[in-house]
């Protein structure tokens, strides 16, 4: 049956025009799955950095209050029901402060990459959509 195939051109031409539109299907396919799987690396990325800057931020934030409240708590019940003194005042330390400017860089640069790849991945959908 091939041999007759190969002596028909015409046959033998759609044969071959055939071949090269399903590898150009298959490249088209595995080209579409690396971008996909280029896209959700990338918003894996900028989902773990924003849950780690969140979970950083809600640790030394819930540190504080905590101080904060236990303070709080010691300063009724060492008081008299008549008087209440008047809370003092004390600067944060300078460990303190290190620590607050670490965590706000920390969260700029976090979120300067976020945006950076997420509108790399934007651009990307964009040119996929007008491609099609």
């Amino acid at each position: 049956m091939e041999l007759l195939e190969t002596q028909d051109p015409e046959k033998k031409r759609l044969i071959e025009a055939s071949q090269r539109h399903k590898q150009e299907l298959e490249r088209e396919v595995k080209a579409m799955s690396d971008k996909t799987e280029k896209a959700v690396k990338n918003a894996l990325i900028i989902g773990g950095a924003l849950a780690i800057t969140y979970l950083v931020v809600s640790q030394l934030g819930s540190s504080k209050k905590k101080k904060n409240k236990v303070k709080a708590k010691a300063a009724v019940q060492n008081t008299e029901p008549d008087f209440e003194p008047a809370p003092a005042y004390s600067p944060p330390s300078f460990i303190s402060q290190i620590g607050e400017r670490l965590v706000s860089q920390a969260t700029v640069i976090l979120l300067d990459i976020a945006k950076d790849k997420l509108a790399e991945y934007l651009s990307n959908r964009k040119q996929k959509h007008e491609d099609s």
